[in-house]
């Protein structure tokens, strides 16, 4: 088990408890009572931890190296999944992978950044940092969910679209632009969820729809923290106060409106029961497609279009 920087009081605690259910297995003693009130102590110190994070703290649970990915949330909340490759462009981006498959009785397509969980499989992902042919793959299936009326979910976790030369080369600004504008115009329902990272364009290209989610210890903003970090402080060692000043957890995403719910963690993240994480966020997918199925189309771009409009503040002046 890894533990954060914030959770070095639980690590202790979680190494007594080991030692305890070690000593009871080999039956010299029966510990079960001490195994008992240990749980219950490190079960207390946990929501005393977890009920108050910060900004920068909520960034590193959302990166932690166990937590689940998209292809894990894919295996587990579909069935009959059937990925398709490529954006009949360039290339297969391994960053973004998608397909058809059913959730509960609705079939749907489903698109996410995948990261990879071993440092082969990162680089074969690219840290989740899509290409143009990730977006425009992305796109390709988004047209393919209109033609045949499917609704579209797709998984947000990323540092960010890859800033490469290569990438800039093949258009990356104007994928990400042309799937703004293709997703606010597409003909059938969307549900965006973030799962992790959501990073400045690298998130919005596949992030715009009828419906935002987060789960609960995720980030969104224009910008990581890091980043910030470095512009406007020329170093990283400020990243903890770009974290705060960037307003960007769940909370605040609530607060300003650009997101309609969060989905709630197990205790202490995601990473600490997976199955469990994939089980709540099946039930609140089928839940919130019950309700945007049931929409005309008209109906459905018209609150669409509505939601982001009414994003923001601004003053009009009558002269």
């Amino acid at each position: 088990m890894v533990f954060l920087e914030f959770e070095k009081p639980l690590e202790k605690l979680h190494e007594q408890l080991e030692k305890l259910i070690q000593i009871n297995e080999e039956g010299e003693l029966d510990m079960s009572d001490k195994i008992k009130e240990l749980e219950n102590k490190i079960n207390k110190k946990s929501k005393e931890i977890f009920s108050n994070l910060t900004g920068w703290e909520r960034v590193q649970l959302s990166r932690h190296p166990q937590r689940p990915y998209t292809e894990f949330y894919i295996e587990n909340i579909t069935s009959k999944f059937k990925e398709l490759h490529g954006d009949r462009y360039f290339k297969d981006d391994k960053a973004i992978i998608g397909g058809i498959g059913k959730i509960g009785n609705q079939s749907v397509v489903i698109i996410g950044q995948q990261k990879g969980t071993n440092t082969k499989m990162r680089q074969y992902r690219n840290f989740g940092m899509a290409n143009p042919d990730g977006y425009r793959k992305a796109l390709r299936l988004m047209k393919l969910a209109e033609k045949f009326k499917l609704p579209v979910i797709t998984l947000i976790d990323t540092p960010g679209a890859y800033p490469g030369i290569e990438a800039e080369e093949r258009g990356q600004a104007e994928a990400i632009a042309r799937n703004l504008f293709e997703m606010a115009n597409l003909k059938t329902p969307i549900l965006a969820y973030v799962i992790g990272e959501g990073a400045s364009g690298g998130a919005l290209g596949i992030g715009i729809g009828d419906k935002v989610f987060m789960l609960e210890n995720t980030w969104y903003s224009v910008i990581s923290p890091e980043n910030c970090s470095t512009i406007l402080w020329r170093t990283w060692d400020y990243k903890e106060t770009a974290a705060e000043a960037l307003k960007l957890t769940p909370e605040h995403m609530l607060e300003f409106g650009l997101i309609e719910d969060i989905v709630k963690e197990p205790l202490g993240g995601a990473h600490k029961d997976p199955e469990k994480m994939a089980k709540t966020l099946k039930a609140h997918i089928i839940k919130q497609l019950k309700e945007i199925t049931e929409l005309d189309t008209e109906t459905l771009l018209s609150k669409r279009i509505e939601r982001y409009k009414n994003i923001g503040e601004f003053d009009e002046v009558v002269e």
